[in-house]
């Protein structure tokens, strides 16, 4: 992806389509580290999805209204969050940018049966277990371009599977994601993937180049359409 489409011109005494507002998501990078060469969990979208079938992404999904309440085990790194803060304009208060992190958790759980954070009783938490954020890094933020029958304004996070006491032989498939495998950061041509899922793995090889603990404070790349062109923003 490096241009987004343009939509063609309405016909004279049509109807504009209206704009499609993008829809507030998150996505995670799981990394395995213990083999050697860093690896990455993707799974394949089904081919009923409207959005990327046939397409292996990372775990990932829109924020839910409910993500704000959920209790929490860990918080965000200060920096993470201040982050994330400059990133939606410094008006979000603490809850709804814990909420986009904590999507993106409980979208890793639903897809991956990973559970990142303290078990619990079913009855005391909607998840089954409190979602700790301690270890979670920002790498990116990417909004689809307009003309497309889904947009999303989807912030990308990474983390390290030792870090969060993760076995990477535990993942497996559900009904959003099959074929789950972890694939080395450095060559994913063995799975068909979006464009921008190729440009945040560069992003992702980039920042580990620079420091393989993914330091929490680095600068986040933002991609977006501004009068027709896709472009990279630093915040």
């Amino acid at each position: 992806m490096t241009k987004a489409a343009v939509p063609g011109q309405t016909e004279p005494g049509a109807t504009r389509p209206r704009a499609l507002r993008p829809r507030a998501a998150a996505s995670l990078m799981l990394l395995d580290r213990s083999q050697g060469p860093i690896r990455v969990l993707m799974g394949k979208r089904s081919n009923a999805h409207v959005f990327m079938p046939d397409l292996h992404v990372f775990p990932g999904g829109r924020r839910d209204p409910g993500d704000h309440r959920l209790p929490w085990a860990g918080e965000l790194h200060s920096a993470v969050q201040q982050r994330l803060m400059t990133a939606t304009g410094g008006q979000s208060s603490p809850a709804r940018l814990r909420a986009i992190a904590m999507a993106a958790l409980r979208e890793l759980h639903e897809e991956a049966h990973v559970a990142v954070g303290k078990p619990v009783e079913a009855s005391h938490c909607p998840l089954a277990f409190l979602p700790d954020l301690t270890n979670l890094r920002y790498i990116a933020r990417a909004i689809t371009p307009p003309g497309l029958a889904r947009r999303f304004d989807t912030h990308f996070f990474a983390l390290f599977a030792d870090e969060a006491e993760i076995d990477p032989a535990a993942v497996r498939d559900s009904q959003e994601l099959e074929d789950l495998r972890w694939i080395d950061v450095d060559d994913v041509s063995v799975v068909q993937v979006p464009d921008i899922t190729e440009i945040i793995l560069g992003e992702l090889r980039s920042a580990l180049e620079a420091d393989t603990s993914l330091a929490f404070d680095r600068p986040v790349p933002f991609f977006h359409t501004r009068r027709g062109q896709f472009v990279r923003d630093l915040f």
